[in-house]
């Protein structure tokens, strides 16, 4: 393979991840939620790390949330909208520095495919809002195998509440 062959491919592959992401976007945009807010009336109502994540889809630093270590009996709820989003009962310690659980509670939690590092990952939004809450992944415990990596600063731990 020549040069401006290899060059032209490299190009090709960027431009095709490209358009990739922007249909994702797209969709992601087109989708409705039942809670809307201006991005004025989001940075009023969040702080400047939850906004980052909730609506610019940022990553927290691993380890640094206090939610990590939350073990007693409650809910997880969005921080944006206070939606009930998963529950101690589904909570487990993945070693990977986020709060992370096997399930979510039923209809909390919307899903699609994301690019963002190239490769496609699950990533997971509240259903109520949008907000960008993580990623799931399939190396989690039984029943489900599945490990929702959930950022920290995207939840409020409401102590005491059940699912129901």
């Amino acid at each position: 393979m020549n040069r401006r062959r290899f060059l032209l491919s490299g190009s090709l592959a960027a431009l095709a991840l490209g358009a990739g992401n922007a249909l994702w976007r797209d969709e992601a945009e087109a989708e409705t939620f039942s809670v809307t807010y201006s991005e004025r009336e989001w940075r009023a109502r969040l702080s400047p790390d939850a906004f980052a994540v909730l609506r610019q889809e940022a990553t927290e630093r691993p380890f640094t949330s206090p939610l990590l270590n939350v073990h007693e009996s409650g809910l997880f709820n969005c921080a944006g909208c206070d939606n009930a989003l998963y529950s101690t009962d589904t909570k487990f310690d993945s070693g990977t520095g986020w709060p992370s659980f096997w399930d979510a509670v039923d209809g909390s939690i919307g899903t699609r495919t994301d690019y963002v590092l190239v490769y496609p990952r699950t990533e997971v939004h509240c259903a109520q809002c949008g907000g960008h809450l993580g990623h799931i992944f399939d190396d989690g415990p039984p029943p489900t195998g599945k490990r929702h990596c959930i950022n920290g600063v995207a939840l409020q731990f409401e102590a005491g509440k059940s699912q129901s």
